[in-house]
């Protein structure tokens, strides 16, 4: 089995080039004096660079991109387009009802190449397409289970009819757990992609497969930090074709930029149920301060659990539903990283992180919303930072970050 080798104190306080207690880091963030409050909605108008693909005959306008925020600042790549019978609940369906033997792909029989797909505990995001506008991410799927490694697939409805059927967008990617959070690293976009496909395959309801020309950020897209990198098993590094460890700088995430169009011409049967997600993990990680920073310098060590939840249903009309959370009380301590190993440089103190999410899909039919909660109570006083996101398919879409620094 892939597993983790264990990283230096000095390669673990330098992991995270922006990670957050629980989410990650918003460029909406907007910075408060004590006592006045200040909302920040994000733009939800259609973000810049929509691009134009075609598929017998039939046409799609989108965003290649994912959001964290309802903007057009891109978190991940759309990879795949489904089209066909391939609406979020029918993909879910077909790939929920296959086993773990990916031999046929010339996949190792160890975690997570092995594993059956499930329904997925990830962060809350957002695409756009022209026939519809803003889409959620209410159905997740990953391969394997929440660490140390995974497929981890977002899936956004459109309004755009495919014949009579539809497009479906999707954002896929190979992840890895980061030791001592709750937060993943991207490994590969490619990998990702080519599994969903070569499963979609597996289930003998696709009817065709072709790849868009390039539509998002080509030869890549983000990057894995050296650090993380370096922490890598060798078999892993081999698995995503990088370079050889150990390596100075980060490491760049390669991408063709082209997404896979995958027609879905059958249907797998709904199976009508419940799944349920349970997980505690336990920070112990040396992170920039999430936010009220003083600047680049400005680190804390993070410790204590957090628990994951969510549950997700699925009726006979083909109705999904779920609700996701995460609590922990954590202990953070500030931390001087300019000597080596990093040292404390002022008094411990408490942080409260909580967050729910909830969703409901039938058809095109759609709404997803998210609140996330950070509570830190330093000795000076207490630092909060709080952020709402709401799309559905009636167009009330929203995204608003509050942050407040430090109030006595």
């Amino acid at each position: 089995m892939l597993t983790l080798r264990t990283l230096s104190a000095r390669g673990r306080g330098l992991m995270l080039g922006c990670a957050c207690f629980v989410a990650g880091c918003s460029s909406e963030d907007v910075i408060t004096e004590p006592g006045q409050p200040s909302l920040a909605p994000a733009s939800v108008n259609a973000p810049a660079d929509l691009v134009t693909i075609e598929d017998a005959g039939h046409s799609l306008t989108f965003w290649p991109y994912t959001s964290a925020g309802l903007s057009d600042q891109p978190s991940d790549p759309i990879n795949l387009v489904f089209v066909g019978k391939a609406s979020p609940v029918a993909i879910r369906a077909a790939l929920m009802a296959l086993d773990g033997d990916r031999s046929s792909l010339g996949l190792p029989p160890v975690p997570p190449f092995n594993a059956r797909w499930t329904d997925a505990f990830g962060d809350a995001q957002g695409s756009y397409a022209s026939e519809g506008g803003w889409t959620g991410s209410v159905i997740q799927l990953a391969l394997g289970d929440y660490g140390p490694i995974r497929v981890h697939l977002r899936l956004f409805s459109t309004k755009a009819p495919f014949g009579d059927g539809t497009w479906t967008l999707g954002g896929a990617h190979f992840e890895v757990l980061i030791p001592g959070t709750t937060e993943h690293q991207v490994l590969s976009w490619e990998i990702a992609q080519q599994i969903v496909v070569g499963d979609l395959m597996r289930s003998g309801l696709i009817s065709g497969v072709s790849l868009t020309s390039t539509i998002n950020a080509a030869p890549s897209f983000r990057d894995i930090p050296a650090p993380i990198y370096n922490g890598l098993p060798p078999e892993l590094v081999g698995l995503i074709g990088g370079p050889p460890q150990p390596v100075q700088n980060a490491v760049p995430l390669a991408s063709d930029g082209q997404a896979a169009i995958v027609e879905l011409s059958g249907d797998a049967p709904l199976v009508p149920g419940d799944t349920a997600f349970n997980l505690t993990l336990t920070w112990g990680q040396l992170v920039p301060r999430p936010f009220c920073s003083s600047g680049p310098l400005d680190w804390v060590y993070v410790e204590g659990p957090v628990t994951l939840t969510r549950t997700s249903s699925l009726t006979a009309d083909g109705s999904y539903t779920f609700t996701g959370s995460y609590q922990g009380r954590l202990h953070v301590t500030p931390m001087d990283v300019t000597v080596n190993p990093p040292v404390p440089s002022g008094p411990s103190f408490d942080a409260v992180v909580t967050g729910n999410q909830s969703g409901q899909i039938l058809g095109s039919d759609f709404v997803l919303s998210a609140h996330d909660r950070r509570i830190a109570s330093e000795t000076d006083g207490i630092g909060m930072q709080r952020s709402r996101l709401r799309v559905g398919s009636s167009g009330d879409n929203s995204y608003v970050v509050n942050v407040r620094c430090l109030e006595p």
